[in-house]
């Protein structure tokens, strides 16, 4: 088995990078709320406390140094003096007073009174300025918490491809399932050929892609994938595996990328899950191994069997031999 650079990992990872973006990075600034969502967790987490932390200590440094400026630190004690906030008499109790009015605590030990006129537009910088903290970080945080990524890891892709003959016609085969009860609404699967190919004006593309028709026309690409299905791409005149025999398959370099999408039925969110078959993974005529078994009342699917293939007859020769 020849090992070589995929352009789409088994799990769906893209393998392409950007560089050299130059100026274009002030592009992710300007849309900061999706390149947060795009993080990974711990960048994300990271970013949260800090953000959070900096902005505690930053808004209770400004209540210490109202009661600083105005003397209250040094007369906090005195009960014929009303300072800016009672019971504040150094940095932490300062920063407690700031933690129970922006979490909406209410120990009422400490309070601002009446006479503190900057205290109070103090008071109301802080209440607008966590409104829009919160909102920011814990929206990306429930943004990040709810996509469907994950739900991609329960819709199974066989590991190898397949071309035998369906209905009297060569077919390339894949099979895919959802291992949860709980349907993708409205699936529909496509398929991308990645190869590289010269143009007749001698112009070279290292990674052209071509569509794989599954049936776009009939409609069988609109899956109800309730239980294991085979996807089926008939080798035709149309087909780009038109020339491809036994033997040329081989010496072939492509790249079968699969795109599966629907809407889970959960969440209504949509989902995407990608895989993908190089040359090696295709195998010249084979046919998947049933799954379906009619039990007492209800069909039951066999995963341990969802990968297995086994020989069949099939012409070694191409569509257009």
């Amino acid at each position: 088995r020849r090992e070589r650079q995929r352009f789409v990992d088994k799990n769906g990872r893209c393998n392409v990078q950007h560089g050299n973006l130059g100026g274009e990075t002030s592009r992710y600034l300007s849309d900061l709320f999706t390149t947060l969502v795009d993080l990974k967790w711990r960048w994300n987490l990271l970013i949260f406390l800090l953000t959070y932390t900096v902005a505690w200590l930053v808004m209770a440094s400004m209540w210490w140094g109202i009661a600083y400026l105005r003397g209250d630190l040094h007369r906090a004690r005195d009960n014929t003096y009303s300072p800016c906030v009672a019971n504040v008499y150094n940095f932490p109790s300062a920063f407690l007073f700031f933690i129970e009015t922006e979490a909406t605590i209410g120990y009422g030990h400490r309070y601002i009174t009446e006479r503190c006129p900057e205290g109070i537009v103090l008071f109301l910088f802080q209440s607008l300025l966590g409104s829009i903290v919160d909102a920011f970080l814990i929206g990306c945080m429930f943004i990040k918490m709810s996509q469907p990524k994950k739900r991609a890891e329960t819709l199974m892709f066989s590991r190898a491809a397949v071309i035998s003959q369906r209905d009297g016609k060569l077919c390339l085969m894949f099979r895919v399932g959802n291992l949860r009860n709980s349907h993708m609404v409205s699936a529909q699967i496509r398929c991308k050929l990645i190869k590289s190919r010269q143009t007749p004006e001698g112009e070279f593309l290292p990674l052209d892609q071509c569509e794989l028709d599954v049936g776009f026309g009939t409609g069988a690409d609109q899956l109800f994938l309730v239980s294991p299905l085979t996807i089926c791409h008939e080798i035709n005149s149309k087909s780009p595996f038109f020339c491809l025999s036994q033997r040329s398959l081989r010496s072939e370099q492509f790249e079968i990328v699969v795109i599966l999408e629907g809407i889970v039925e959960t969440t209504g969110m949509t989902c995407q899950a990608r895989t993908s078959y190089t040359e090696d993974e295709v195998l010249w005529g084979h046919r998947f191994l049933p799954v379906m078994s009619l039990e007492d009342g209800f069909f039951r699917v066999d995963y341990s069997q969802f990968h297995a293939t086994f020989e069949v007859p099939t012409p070694p020769y191409s569509v257009k031999e």
